[in-house]
């Protein structure tokens, strides 16, 4: 589909609908929008434009409908799949302005926000009440509340406590043909017409533009207790992870590093020092929390038994709030540190979690297949694996045309596995070609259909998540 180039006429109607210093044309701003954490990929939009009430994005929204425009809404850029990649040109909608804490409701555990409020700001604001966000990316510090609920977002804690779309209730949204609407009630149960809630989240910023969003929060734990496990294989650190859930035990966050990734983080780390021994090719980082300390020492106990049945090195115990945060460190940076040591594709997979061994090994061997290198760490309490490959020195050529092939593979592992090609970072641009692996040609016709309706000329961030 072709869409309308954005003329001097369009420009001078959206700064009267937000003010010639939120319509940017600049190079700096184009730049900065083309592109997100996903890969080396760019794409220039032809202006950014930053609204702040919902009014106005229904007017920005009802131009684009009119004149076939292509308009891509945007966060803060921390995505992993492209799907905030204007790669049809047109307008990047930035939604950075919308960035307040609207209402905490301690009476009812809820919070009302908006989409461009950072996630761990939002954390800490309700934490000072005694009350808790769990999702919690590992880009925390600086990805969008918006983006999160696109992507229906996870972290470590989603293995006790679910992901983003455990926690929402309702949302205010822009449609691509302007009205605006709420899409539920402020209620812990709603059986009340289709769940449209529940469509938005994890819709990749495809079928409207959300401006509010109504959380339900939970009373914060009041301890937590956390331990690194060594292992001399990945197979057996990914073996011991069903085992523990079978125990009775469901930690707070269970995560898996290989060897590269721990080592990676380490050097890109500089002040964090854990000796790692030769032999260990993998670790696990396991959190439980809760408010009785003893149940929680006891929940240890256990963990660790079950570790040693998988033939576990050492296991270290975080003593102090310190301690804890440089392991933790250590984990949110696996991404940075893998980003800074070569060009890589990040393949987000997820599978029932007792398949986790025969994914990693499987994955490993089609890397020994195609000839090139994988770094795999990831939530395997969710069995959620996310697979680095590695550039290094593979041909451009390689890169660009075969790689292909060995991700197919993984994938369809994955779907003989019980799983999917996706677990948190969503479909957006680079997986979509991917899709049919998953969903029959049904599943995706349908899909199409609903996003037809709700933006029938294909305007908002088009040319996502479904195959060319």
């Amino acid at each position: 589909m072709s869409y309308t180039a954005i003329s001097s006429e369009i420009i001078f109607r959206l700064k009267e609908i937000v003010g010639d210093r939120f319509v940017l044309l600049d190079n700096e701003s184009l730049e900065r929008c083309s592109h997100d954490e996903t890969e080396d990929l760019n794409f220039f939009p032809e202006v950014v434009i930053k609204p702040r009430l919902p009014v106005e994005i229904s007017e920005i929204l009802k131009i684009c409908n009119e004149h076939k425009i292509a308009i891509t809404p945007r966060g803060a850029g921390t995505g992993l799949s492209g799907a905030a990649l204007p790669v049809c040109k047109g307008i990047i909608l930035s939604m950075e302005r919308f960035n307040s804490i609207i209402e905490i409701d301690e009476r009812n555990l809820q919070a009302t926000v908006e989409p461009g409020v950072i996630n761990e700001f939002f954390q800490e604001a309700v934490k000072e009440k005694g009350l808790f966000y769990p999702p919690d990316p590992a880009s925390k510090g600086s990805c969008f509340l918006g983006g999160n609920l696109a992507m229906s977002s996870g972290g470590p804690k989603a293995v006790k406590y679910g992901v983003t779309k455990e926690y929402v209730l309702n949302l205010e949204v822009v449609l691509p043909t302007g009205e605006i609407i709420w899409t539920g009630a402020n209620v812990l149960k709603n059986s009340t017409g289709y769940n449209l809630t529940q469509l938005m989240v994890g819709s990749e910023g495809t079928l409207g533009v959300i401006t509010k969003i109504v959380f339900k929060l939970i009373p914060y734990p009041k301890f937590n207790l956390l331990m690194l496990v060594p292992f001399k294989s990945y197979e057996s650190a990914c073996e011991s992870v069903s085992a523990v859930f079978r125990q009775g035990i469901i930690p707070s966050a269970m995560e898996f590093m290989e060897r590269d990734a721990i080592d990676w983080s380490l050097k890109f780390n500089e002040g964090i020092n854990i000796l790692v021994a030769a032999d260990i090719q993998a670790h696990l980082l396991v959190e439980v929390d809760g408010n009785d300390l003893d149940a929680l020492f006891k929940d240890c106990e256990k963990i660790s038994e079950v570790m040693q049945v998988f033939d576990c090195d050492e296991i270290l115990f975080a003593e102090t709030t310190e301690q804890k945060e440089n392991l933790w460190k250590l984990r949110r940076k696996v991404a940075e540190a893998v980003r800074a040591n070569s060009v890589y594709k990040e393949e987000d997979t997820v599978v029932p979690r007792a398949e986790l061994p025969k994914l990693i090994v499987g994955v490993k061997q089609i890397g020994e297949k195609y000839g090139f290198k994988s770094v795999c760490y990831g939530h395997a309490g969710d069995g959620n694996l996310h697979i680095n490959i590695i550039k290094g020195e593979l041909s451009q050529y390689f890169w660009e045309n075969e790689i292909q092939k060995g991700i197919r593979e993984i994938f369809q592992l994955c779907k003989k596995l019980g799983g999917t090609i996706s677990g948190e970072h969503g479909i957006g641009w680079v997986q979509k070609e991917y899709v049919d692996i998953v969903f029959s040609k049904k599943t995706i016709e349908l899909q199409k259909g609903i996003k037809k309706v709700f933006d029938p000329n294909n305007i908002l961030n088009p040319n996502k998540i479904f195959p060319s």
